[in-house]
């Protein structure tokens, strides 16, 4: 009965903290539950997060297929080439979600989409959980039944949604932190031509995107690093050739060495 009346009495709070934010309200009656199952699932296990840069195509991804794997974005271009058995899929922002809705709607994993703009062009489908994005800089990586900070990057989104997964180390590929670009920061252009930017020239080829934010992007990492190191937990920089120096840098060989497949993994 106590239990029961903590309960209640904590969604009273949140609806009247939220009265003026319906859409929040919506979404953390109506979807923030199904989010919950994925609370620590993986408990003291190991993943890869990876990214979209060029360097991938200079890498041999089959010996993911037997592990925890994250995709950001337009990871779909990749399986045209190969199978990762991706585990998760995250993507964030509005050009990419509403470019590839479709795709999002065929992907045959676990795919977390923000409740704001994903409703806008996405289908309601089983395999997708939507996240609340927005808020001040921070990480939320303890609980995203909550706002979370998207940190200038989804690679950003993808570390906290793996820290609410229990995942101890993350060893990130294909993060090259390395852009040509002209114009400001996050401010959406038309990319003429090929992409050389991702690991396929069709991916925001002739297409609007958002300039990158590698500032802001370092920022976010930086408290990742913290937060990740304070609870003994890890993240490496495996990407080949990669720019970014926030994070411990390994080889690829080595993280594939080093990082826990499923087979041996144990689940609590």
């Amino acid at each position: 009965m106590k239990n029961l009346l903590e309960f209640l009495l904590k969604r009273v709070q949140i609806y009247a903290q939220y009265y003026k934010a319906p859409e929040y309200r919506n979404w953390y009656f109506r979807q923030s539950k199904r989010l919950l199952k994925f609370r620590d699932i993986h408990r003291n296990s190991d993943c890869f997060i990876i990214g979209n840069g060029p360097s991938l195509k200079h890498m041999d991804l089959k010996p993911l297929k037997d592990y925890y794997t994250f995709g950001l974005n337009k990871i779909y271009l990749l399986f045209e080439k190969i199978d990762l058995g991706l585990s998760y899929h995250v993507a964030v922002n509005p050009l990419v979600i509403e470019q590839s809705a479709k795709e999002f709607e065929l992907l045959s994993c676990p795919s977390f989409l923000p409740y704001h703009v994903a409703g806008k062009f996405i289908k309601a489908c089983e395999h997708i959980y939507f996240i609340m994005t927005g808020g001040t800089h921070r990480f939320d990586g303890g609980d995203i039944i909550k706002e979370i900070c998207e940190g200038y990057t989804v690679t950003y989104v993808a570390m906290q949604i793996a820290y609410y997964m229990g995942f101890s180390r993350v060893f990130l590929i294909g993060v090259d932190h390395n852009y040509n670009f002209s114009g400001n920061p996050n401010e959406e252009r038309l990319l003429t031509g090929e992409d050389t930017n991702h690991f396929d020239a069709r991916y925001f080829g002739n297409h609007k995107w958002h300039n990158p934010d590698l500032p802001g992007s370092e920022l976010s990492f930086q408290m990742a690093r913290f937060y990740f190191e304070r609870a003994g937990r890890s993240i490496y920089d495996a990407t080949v050739d990669g720019k970014l120096s926030i994070f411990p840098k390994i080889s690829y060989e080595q993280a594939l060495a080093t990082c826990q497949t499923k087979q041996h993994t144990i689940l609590h």
